[in-house]
């Protein structure tokens, strides 16, 4: 059978990937072939007699792999988005040859020579700012990788990066295992009680796409999904059905067949063991060094401004929802973990005259995908043309083209993968088939950038739209903002391209973007009546403008709770010798967590955290890019119009197309004219209230 995946060269022969003749046992080989040409492209690069140049190392590296990256990204896309038992094998074992495949380029001491040379003489190289900054980038990432370790270090640093791949491998299978495993049933009409029409079908949809339906028997089934178990311990009445959900969702991947417990220790002991190599005295120092944030007291110091108005005003809305339940014949002392969001529903209906089933019908996920594509296009000038002859990896894919608009020229394509599946891991991501790069004086063309969204919403039944929670536009639009980070990249080299950044500069796009989701342009255009067509009244609007800081001391607690642990946890030496759940306990009784709420992320399941590590150490980076966005967003609140032209325009010239060309700090202040103020984020949570 021919190989579909041999032959990629350096685009997609139709300019799409070969979804559709591709199969698990394809990738070994390509994988196989991919690196052995990489391999011989970087020795050719280091083993190159005449001096070092820009051009011939440098440059010649950010070009090589590019059959490599294809098939790779492809690969990782599917583990992610359409996984299988077949796929999962060459997953274990292609983890960790990857990773050494990895290692042995940042290892390559012929190579490292020639950039760390270049590196030493960069300002009399006569380099432009962005080959400058590409000269310094990768210098960086062969240092933080250990190219400047010697003998025994090194071996043992590749034998870590080797062994962490496989870990991490493991610990993402876990969680999937464990959430593709666990279904609630729902057999009888009393263990629907509560539940509003959209959740009773998306957990009779839930059920059939698992084969638990029994022919209807049963009614429906509650999964692990966030888009699922939310909505039911928002609306069920039934107490004990809430409890088994909500302890089934915080607890998962916490024990055999799936436990990560062990697998998180692994890790742990590992990246301390990487610190030390690198002669720091644990990993969040190496995690932040490469951050806006650069160290963890800087980290430590957000989070604090945060944690204790949070609290104050997680105990004031504890208090609503403990006169809620009295006033429902409840005698509650306090909130119960999977009571809090059932409560507090039924406060934010009596408050604010508003609930998800009053909302739901102008939030059709085909209607809010416009309003998206309608922002980006009164913003940056881009449209996405449905192309319904890309064949996605499964059939409620879609594909679009993204064209500027001024003249049809191809931006790049974006594929939106909306629904959860048991095939498919939780939460919610970008990524990219292919990024982008442009074209070089050597006479490689350009490249355009395939984006993927990936969302886990709840698939209405056959022939029925699926509906929206406010939180899952917000999702919707948050990706998105990633996705355009993708797709208006403008910079010419791969390794600066599109989300290529600081890792708390990353999230800064994808918050930005969920600011014009609920804008009353936005709204009055797009949130329309999922049957009568009717725009959403005026009121409604107010109301949901009104309800805004809802619940915000709860959502502050939940998160930061998690990025204090998340903190802690690497700043510690013994990190691998500790018993996790205890530690984390301990780590959450001793800032006062209070009883009724919990992390959003356990450890065992944290995937940010273990299953890969980009997030290590470094969850706040979501609250240092809200002190970001936040900020961001006054600027078209003072040009009065959130679509001002010459404000979106820096906004596309030095946020969304700018890569990692230059100092995000510095983009930022070219964008904003200044550097960001906090208070702007602690107004739009509600806690500069608190701290008053």
């Amino acid at each position: 059978m021919t190989n579909p995946l041999f032959n990629p060269l350096l685009t997609y022969t139709d300019g799409f990937p070969p979804f559709a003749s591709t199969r698990a046992e394809h990738f070994g080989p390509a994988l196989e072939a991919s690196t052995a040409a990489h391999r011989a492209e970087i020795d050719a690069i280091a083993n190159n007699p005449a001096p070092a140049t820009f051009a011939n190392t440098v440059e010649a590296l950010d070009l090589a792999g590019r059959q490599h990256g294809l098939v790779s990204r492809m690969f990782w896309n599917l583990t992610s988005s359409e996984t299988s038992p077949e796929l999962q094998a060459v997953e274990r074992e292609w983890s960790t040859k990857l990773a050494a495949h990895d290692a042995q380029i940042y290892l390559n001491t012929a190579l490292f020579a020639r950039i760390d040379a270049l590196h030493a003489t960069r300002t009399a190289l006569g380099l432009d700012a962005q080959s400058l900054r590409l000269l310094e980038r990768i210098h960086l990432d062969f240092v933080r990788a250990g190219a400047r370790l010697q003998g025994e270090a090194k071996t043992r640093y590749a034998e870590i990066v080797e062994r962490l791949a496989g870990l991490y491998t493991q610990f993402g299978q876990n969680v999937l295992g464990a959430e593709s495993s666990w279904a609630m049933l729902l057999r009888y009409e009393a263990d629907l009680a509560g539940l509003p029409d959209f959740v009773r079908d998306g957990c009779a949809q839930a059920a059939k796409q698992r084969k638990l339906d029994d022919g209807g028997k049963v009614l429906g089934i509650v999964t692990l999904s966030r888009s699922l178990v939310v909505p039911f311990l928002t609306f069920s009445t039934r107490a004990d059905l809430r409890e088994k959900a909500y302890t089934a969702w915080v607890g998962r991947a916490g024990a055999a067949p799936h436990n990560n417990w062990p697998v998180a220790s692994q890790i742990m002991a590992l990246r301390q063991e990487l610190a030390a190599l690198h002669g720091l005295p644990h990993y969040s120092a190496y995690a932040l060094a490469d951050t806006m944030a650069q160290t963890p007291q800087a980290v430590q110091d957000l989070l604090d401004k945060v944690w204790v108005p949070a609290k104050k005003l997680a105990e004031k809305e504890a208090q609503a929802l403990l006169g809620m339940a009295a006033s429902l014949g409840h005698a509650e002392q306090s909130i119960a973990p999977w009571d809090w969001r059932y409560y507090a529903e039924k406060v934010r209906v009596a408050r604010y005259a508003l609930d998800d089933a009053q909302v739901k019908p102008y939030f059709s996920l085909e209607r809010m995908t416009q309003a998206m594509f309608d922002v980006a296009g009164k913003l940056f000038g881009i449209e996405f043309r449905l192309n319904a002859g890309y064949m996605a990896y499964v059939a409620d894919v879609e594909c679009y083209d993204v064209l500027r608009i001024a003249d049809g020229q191809a931006v790049g394509v974006f594929i939106a993968d909306n629904f959860a599946r048991p095939t498919k891991k939780g939460g919610a991501w970008m990524s990219d088939y292919r990024s982008q790069r442009g074209g070089t004086s050597a006479g490689a063309s350009a490249v355009l950038p395939i984006i993927v969204n990936n969302n886990n919403f709840a698939k209405a039944p056959a022939g029925q739209p699926t509906l929206l929670s406010a939180d899952d536009v917000r999702t919707l639009f948050h990706e998105f903002g990633h996705g355009l980070h993708g797709l208006l990249s403008n910079v010419r080299f791969e390794r600066l391209a599109g989300t290529n950044v600081l890792r708390d500069f990353v999230e800064l796009p994808s918050q930005l973007m969920e600011h014009w989701a609920f804008t009353p342009e936005v709204l009055s255009a797009h949130a329309r009546h999922v049957h009568t067509g009717e725009a959403m009244p005026a009121e409604l609007m107010a109301k949901i403008h009104a309800a805004r800081r809802f619940n915000q001391g709860f959502e502050a607690v939940e998160y930061t709770a998690s990025a204090l642990v998340d903190l802690a946890l690497h700043q510690r030496a013994d990190a691998g010798s500790l018993e996790l759940a205890q530690f984390q306990a301990q780590t959450l009784a001793s800032y006062g967590l209070p009883d009724s709420i919990r992390m959003r992320h356990h450890l065992q399941h944290f995937g940010h955290l273990f299953s890969g590590d980009g997030y290590a150490s470094a969850y706040y980076v979501y609250l240092w890019a809200e002190t970001l966005d936040a900020d961001a967003f006054e600027a078209f609140t003072e040009a009065k119009n959130p679509f001002d032209a010459a404000t979106a325009k820096r906004l596309l010239d030095h946020i969304y197309s700018a890569g990692n060309s230059a100092e995000p700090a510095a983009t930022y202040r070219a964008f904003r004219g200044r550097n960001p103020d906090v208070r702007a984020m602690m107004e739009k949570k509600g806690l500069l209230e608190s701290v008053g």
